[in-house]
């Protein structure tokens, strides 16, 4: 049988910070969960590992398919640079409160010191509350002495670059940048497989254990960018009914399209899965000969890399985040 539109349960996790937007306004979790910081929609991180929903491969997880699939699920180039590894991490999350401020290391860090890959990621402000901020980088150039100065007098504040936010913002966090989610903030994350973060400062508070969470100052320290960002964030500009850029990385390209049309995607080339996250609205994904999907506001769908022509019909308005390699 052919290959068609997936759907994955999501990975609900409670945190700190976590809040009620997730399960509200996109029924992620339960009503009771009060705390629900994140939402992974499609993961390849072990022990979490996205299982499908929807279709004869229901209840199969995400590696068990690309192992049997291989280059018709994720592509040629893909499969042979990650193997049954599924290369990136989609999530949706909310920030109830701020987040640590935190940094990740890069590929070769991570490999040395985790046997992992590093963590380059983006945001897509999906909604911000009046005045809500992210920090992005430091406000100047900085050296390794005067970051650890303020480090240690707790006045790490006073030399990180805090960005106002508004819905619709891209900010592109490559690895080695210092960065953190201010209060008020719901986004869509798009970010390589892993899972290592190093905490630099966490506002001396506890955790769901009651004891203060752990820092990583020394780890922390070799991966920072003292550099400061040239772009707090990304100058986009979107036409209706098209695809338009918003990350063409060295690790995962970024489009938007926003739409109140039909429109027909032509993956040919692209030898990549592709991913949608829906960001507003509602749309039906076709595909020729295979079984067509609803996309709704909050929901991912990840495209498999055999179906080459897609045909997007919104409901009335869609946004859409496509996402491949």
């Amino acid at each position: 049988m052919q290959l068609y539109p997936m759907k994955f349960t999501p990975i609900i996790k409670e945190t700190i910070w976590g809040g009620k937007k997730l399960n509200q306004k996109y029924n992620k979790g339960k009503a009771s969960q009060t705390n629900i910081g994140e939402s992974w929609e499609l993961s390849g991180i072990q022990e979490n590992i996205s299982i499908v929903e929807n279709g004869f491969l229901a209840e199969n997880d995400i590696q068990e398919l690309i192992e049997v699939y291989m280059s018709d699920l994720v592509g040629d180039k893909v499969y042979k640079q990650f193997g049954i590894e599924f290369p990136l991490l989609f999530k949706f999350i909310d920030a109830n409160d701020q987040l640590s401020i935190q940094v990740h290391p890069d590929d070769k860090t991570a490999r040395q010191k985790h046997k992992a890959y590093g963590k380059t990621e983006m945001w897509y402000i999906i909604d911000a509350e009046k005045d809500a901020t992210i920090i992005n980088g430091f406000k100047k150039n900085l050296d390794k002495e005067e970051y650890l100065k303020h480090l240690n007098n707790g006045t790490i504040e006073e030399i990180v670059n805090r960005v106002s936010v508004t819905k619709g913002d891209v900010i592109y966090i490559p690895a080695g940048r210092v960065h953190s989610i201010g209060k008020g903030v719901v986004l869509a994350e798009i970010q390589q497989t892993s899972d290592i973060t190093y905490r630099i400062y966490d506002w001396n508070r506890k955790g769901l254990d009651g004891n203060l969470r752990e820092l990583h100052t020394d780890l922390a320290i070799d991966v920072i960018n003292f550099d400061k960002p040239k772009n707090n964030k990304e100058d986009i500009t979107i036409e209706e009914n098209k695809t338009s850029t918003l990350i063409d990385s060295p690790v995962f390209k970024t489009n938007i399209i926003k739409l109140d049309n039909t429109i027909e995607k032509d993956y040919f080339t692209t030898d990549s899965f592709i991913v949608y996250m829906c960001i507003d609205g509602s749309a039906e994904i076709i595909t020729s000969g295979n079984e067509n999907v609803q996309i709704t506001t909050g929901e991912t769908v990840l495209i498999p890399n055999e179906i080459t022509t897609v045909r997007i019909k919104p409901d009335k308005n869609c946004t859409l985040l496509e996402v491949y390699l």
